[in-house]
């Protein structure tokens, strides 16, 4: 199974992306979420959702401004990023896995990987 993520580009700021990622088949993840790493620094968590039930978790710096919503028809996942900010500029990684939730917001819970899209925003 592969996830594919599409949607990054380039925004002002104050602007909003959309990003979509598809799983090529059903992933038995109990989570998937978004990461994303900015140049020189660690991959982050941002958001996630569990896959039955739908409970949703976010980073503080992004409450508010976006939501991760999921399509279990679809197997994909998606991360709508309004009232973007300079600093929300990163490659987005997506990421399925059997997290727990004690394990959900870490890179470590997420055995499945997108090959990351660009999100640019201008100040």
């Amino acid at each position: 199974v592969q996830l594919q993520a599409s949607g990054g580009g380039l925004a002002q700021a104050g602007g909003s992306l959309r990003l979509s990622c598809a799983a090529s088949g059903r992933t038995d993840s109990t989570y998937m979420g978004w990461f994303r790493q900015a140049p020189g620094k660690e991959r982050e968590f941002v958001a996630t959702i569990r896959w039955n039930g739908g409970h949703t978790y976010y980073t503080d710096s992004v409450k508010g401004r976006f939501t991760i919503s999921k399509d279990n028809a679809k197997n994909a996942v998606y991360l709508q990023m309004n009232s973007l900010k300079f600093e929300d500029t990163a490659v987005y990684y997506c990421a399925a896995g059997r997290a727990i939730i004690s394990t959900s917001t870490t890179p470590r819970g997420y055995s499945l990987w997108g090959q990351g899209t660009q999100v640019t925003v201008s100040s």
